[in-house]
C-alpha cells in the first residue's frame, strides 16, 4: 500500500499572503469552465444562436459570476443544512465562517440552480437552455475541486484491503489504516467520465432539458456509487438503509433527472 504524499497545502507564500493549492484548484475549475463554455458556442446546437445575438461570450462571464456565487453560498448554506443543522442552529453566526470549511456539492448545485434562474430572468430566456448550456462544462471543475481534496488529505476512503495495489494510507484520518483514495474515485468518476459522456452527449441538438437531465442523472449515480469508498462524515456516520448523506441527496437528484430526460425527450423542441 501507499503512503499519501504529505504535500504543503500553502503553494506559494508572499510575505503574508498564503496562495493554497486549493484555492489554484478553484481558479482552475472556473479556467476550464470558460474554456469549455466558448467551445460550448461551436457546437451545432448554439452557434446558429450566436450568429443571431442569442448569446456570447459576455453570456459566459456574467453566467460564471453569477456560478460563483450559487457555489459559495449554496454549497456553504447547503453543508449547514444538510450535514450540522443541530450545530449551526445553535451558532447561526457562523453559518458565514467560510474559512473554516465545510462545502457542500448538493447545496452548491442548488445555488447554481438559483444563479442561473436570476440569469434565466435577467436575459429573458428559458432556465433549461441555460442549464443546457453549461452542464457539459461542470465536470472538469468537481474534477478540480478533488485534485484539492486530495492534496489537502482530506475526504479520505473507507478501510482498504493493504494488498489492493492502490491503498493508501492517510496519516490526516489519525490512524494508518489502508484506506481507498476516493478523491481520485471521484476525480475519475464525476469528473472525467462524466465530462466525457456530458461533452459527446451535449454535442449534438437535444430536447431542451434533456443534457440537464443526463447530467443530473450521471453525477447522481456516479457519486451514489463513489460513496460506498468513501468515509462517512465521522459526526453522521451511515444513515437509514446504511446509506450515507451524499447518497440520501443523491436520490432524489437521480429521479429529478429522470424525469427531466423523459420529459425533454417527449418534447420536440431542441437546444
Amino acid at each position: 500500500m501507499m503512503m499519501h504524499p504529505t504535500i504543503d497545502p500553502v503553494a506559494l507564500q508572499l510575505g503574508p499572503l498564503a496562495i493554497h493549492w486549493y484555492g489554484l484548484t478553484y481558479l482552475a475549475a472556473f479556467a476550464l469552465f470558460v474554456a469549455l463554455a466558448r467551445g460550448r458556442l461551436h457546437h451545432a446546437p448554439y452557434a446558429a444562436q450566436v450568429a443571431l445575438g442569442a448569446w456570447s461570450k459576455q453570456d459566459i462571464e456574467d453566467i460564471l459570476f453569477y456560478g460563483v456565487l450559487g457555489v459559495v453560498l449554496g454549497g456553504r448554506i447547503g453543508y449547514c443544512v444538510f450535514y450540522s443543522p443541530s450545530y449551526y442552529l445553535m451558532h447561526p453566526l457562523e453559518v458565514f465562517a467560510f474559512w473554516q470549511g465545510g462545502m457542500s456539492f448538493h447545496g452548491g448545485m442548488l445555488g447554481v440552480f438559483v444563479a442561473t434562474a436570476w440569469f434565466a430572468r435577467k436575459r429573458e430566456r428559458p432556465w433549461l437552455w441555460v442549464t443546457d448550456f453549461i452542464a457539459p462544462c461542470v465536470p472538469t471543475g468537481l474534477a478540480a475541486g478533488r485534485v484539492g481534496n486530495f492534496i489537502n488529505g482530506e475526504l479520505w476512503g473507507r478501510a482498504a484491503d493493504p494488498s489492493l495495489p492502490w491503498a493508501m494510507v492517510f496519516p490526516q484520518s489519525g490512524t494508518m489504516m489502508a484506506r481507498h483514495p476516493s478523491q481520485i474515485y471521484q476525480f475519475l468518476g464525476e469528473g472525467i467520465l462524466l465530462f466525457i459522456v456530458m461533452w459527446l452527449y451535449a454535442r449534438k441538438p437535444r430536447p431542451v432539458g434533456a443534457v440537464s437531465g443526463m447530467f443530473m442523472m450521471g453525477y447522481g449515480m456516479l457519486r451514489f456509487m463513489a460513496e460506498y469508498f468513501r468515509e462517512p462524515d465521522a459526526h453522521l456516520g451511515l444513515l437509514a438503509l446504511g446509506m450515507t448523506m451524499g447518497q440520501w441527496l443523491c436520490v432524489p437528484m437521480v429521479g429529478i433527472g429522470v424525469w427531466l430526460w423523459l420529459r425533454a425527450n417527449r418534447q420536440i423542441e431542441t437546444v
